[in-house]
């Protein structure tokens, strides 16, 4: 059974938060990230407003993926993280 989009969209919410609350993640969790995404950008039910969003979030997954530090590299991102929970807010 596949996702719904809107269930799509509330887990990589779920997941931002996580990093953006905890300040750590896992390589699982960015491959997540990553997968969603892809997911998003290939349904017609998304808003075309929200690809740059995602396209963002797909660079950090990915950079987090293959980061030797990825608590360092979540840290960096604190604030993107932040701007990318409130867009998400604003499109559902």
């Amino acid at each position: 059974m596949s996702l719904k989009v809107q269930d799509q969209v509330g887990l990589l919410q779920d997941i931002l938060v996580n990093h953006l609350e905890d300040c750590c993640g896992s390589v699982s969790e960015c491959e997540q990230l990553g997968r969603l995404v892809k997911s998003l950008l290939a349904s017609n039910s998304i808003s075309s407003d929200m690809q740059p969003l995602l396209e963002e979030i797909y660079t950090y997954c990915q950079s987090g993926k293959n980061s030797s530090d990825l608590e360092s590299h979540i840290n960096a991102h604190q604030e993107e993280l932040s701007q990318w929970v409130g867009q998400i807010n604003s499109y559902s």
